[in-house]
């Protein structure tokens, strides 16, 4: 399979990731959300913020990968709000890190994907 095809599935499943994801935190199950900021004592107004705010965030980061514009930028954007999301959940309760689910360690892995589509762009752009 030829790279440009990887590459855009790739794109394809990250932006897939952040749709579900922001859409799921604002409509399906943002008491979610809320019962974890509860739990640093996070509530009101400022949860409110966060959680339809992150929502909305997660959702624009996937319409922005679907454009496929500027797509290294929107890949160290990714890896940053990633790494915020992860160390925000870490100072509330690290014990996500235990989790089997992998709330956090499945970050490792779609930051590798993040930074192969990035090369795959500064390669193209050569």
């Amino acid at each position: 399979m030829k790279a440009h095809k990887l590459d855009l599935y790739a794109s394809y499943s990250l932006a897939f990731v952040w749709v579900f994801t922001g859409l799921t935190s604002v409509f399906f199950a943002p008491e979610v959300g809320f019962d974890i900021l509860a739990s640093a004592d996070i509530t009101g107004l400022v949860a409110q913020a966060a959680v339809y705010g992150g929502g909305a965030l997660d959702v624009a980061l996937g319409l922005w990968v679907l454009t496929r514009r500027y797509v290294r930028l929107c890949c160290l954007v990714q890896v940053s709000v990633i790494l915020m999301y992860s160390a925000l959940l870490t100072l509330i309760d690290a014990s996500f890190w235990l989790h089997p689910f992998g709330p956090v360690t499945k970050n490792f892995p779609i930051i590798v994907l993040i930074m192969c589509v990035y090369h795959n762009a500064a390669e193209s752009e050569k």
